[in-house]
């Protein structure tokens, strides 16, 4: 791969050294364009992170180039995109997740555009994936790792944090639907990666090689039915892809109200999200009366 640093660029540029438990630590230099640059086609500019750009607004520094190296050349396609993003940032797959989420979402301001390193991108890539896929979601091809440099000047972390082992890589982890704090906002992000949810009990489950089938109690009250059609709902069965193994609570107990999320991925209607039907919880009435209006970020035209 060609360079585009000099040798005094990469003396100037440092390569920065991101933290994620301690974003404080993040080295930087303010852009400032040369004159007549037009590095994506648009005059770079340097803008403040807004507050609701909830992906990046605390991740260590303040300020982000604009077009970003996604080509989004508005803070609004900004928000929109990244906004896919932040409940896998909760999942915690692994702990560099952030950091290359906003060095390509909300780049730090520097002389030159630097890109995420290849092996930061296969780091998170290969952590998170089972958790996408638990979801429905491939890692989309605008991440691919090969595109990103391996050996040129480019964001990395500190050995300490590429080397702690993500709470997700333990066997006994819970399993990323079932992994639920019973928050209003917790729920919406599960609704968010759902396409329907529905109101009902655990029938039975049933192992089915690395899944796990789940059979749902006859009566099924709609909550959101998105495109499921009401024919279709009178059959449903779920699948909890790649979930033989790891503990689900809401599993277990069968004689449970719950609501329930799933989404449709080829043949299978895959469960997204399970949470405890509590009437008696301020927060989950939160959600539920969010749900119809709520604003979700668009995730498929970001998981292709």
């Amino acid at each position: 791969m060609k360079t585009l640093f000099t040798q005094t660029e990469r003396i100037t540029v440092v390569l920065l050294t991101l933290a994620v438990c301690r974003a404080s630590e993040y080295e930087y230099i303010s852009w400032k364009p040369d004159s007549g640059s037009h590095i994506y086609g648009k005059t770079p500019q340097c803008i403040d992170i807004p507050e609701d750009l909830r992906l990046c607004y605390n991740v260590g520094y303040h300020q982000m180039l604009l077009p970003n190296l996604l080509e989004h050349e508005t803070i609004a396609e900004v928000k929109q995109q990244a906004g896919s993003w932040v409940p896998l940032v909760h999942k915690a797959c692994h702990t560099g997740t952030q950091v290359f989420l906003c060095s390509l979402f909300a780049p730090v301001c520097l002389d030159r555009p630097i890109y995420p390193c290849r092996w930061l991108c296969e780091a998170v890539r290969d952590s998170c994936t089972p958790i996408m896929e638990a979801f429905g979601f491939p890692w989309p091809e605008m991440l691919t790792c090969d595109k990103f440099p391996q050996d040129d000047v480019c964001i990395a972390m500190n050995e300490t944090s590429a080397t702690d082992t993500p709470k997700t890589s333990d066997s006994s982890a819970v399993c990323p639907p079932c992994d639920n704090e019973l928050n209003s906002d917790a729920i919406l992000e599960h609704m968010c990666a759902s396409e329907f949810a529905i109101k009902t009990k655990i029938k039975e489950v049933k192992r089915e090689n690395l899944d796990r089938r789940v059979i749902l109690h006859r009566r099924r009250k709609p909550v959101r039915l998105g495109n499921l059609k009401k024919k279709d709902l009178k059959k449903l069965e779920l699948v909890l892809k790649n979930g033989a193994d790891c503990p689900c609570q809401q599993l277990q107990n069968l004689g449970q109200n719950y609501l329930v999320m799933g989404r449709r991925v080829g043949k299978q209607y895959l469960l997204t999200g399970i949470h405890k039907w509590d009437k008696s919880s301020k927060a989950f009435n939160k959600a539920l009366k969010k749900m119809k209006n709520h604003k979700c970020p668009s995730f498929e035209t970001v998981f292709k």
